[in-house]
């Protein structure tokens, strides 16, 4: 499974906090029980919104023959001084 991108989280979040608060306005209940049933049911709401938000796949474009070039300077940046050369 791919990690959530900012829109998913967003969403999510989102929904989780306005279904939690709705039900609870709509509600009006006050005891433990049904408030930890609505706020479960706000949670489960918003992992699916989450889960179900159609991905946005961008094809990362990148050469095949390209390799990973590191400078020489980065590489050895203080390698003289930590052996007290």
């Amino acid at each position: 499974m791919q990690r959530p991108n900012a829109a998913q989280l967003t969403y999510g979040s989102a929904t989780v906090v306005l279904t939690t608060v709705a039900l609870l306005l709509l509600s009006g209940t006050t005891t433990p029980l049904g408030i930890t049933v609505i706020c479960a049911a706000g949670l489960l709401l918003g992992v699916l919104v989450a889960v179900t938000m159609p991905v946005r796949e961008r094809p990362v474009n990148t050469p095949v023959d390209e390799e990973i070039r590191v400078s020489a300077e980065r590489v050895g940046a203080g390698a003289d001084t930590r052996i007290g050369s």
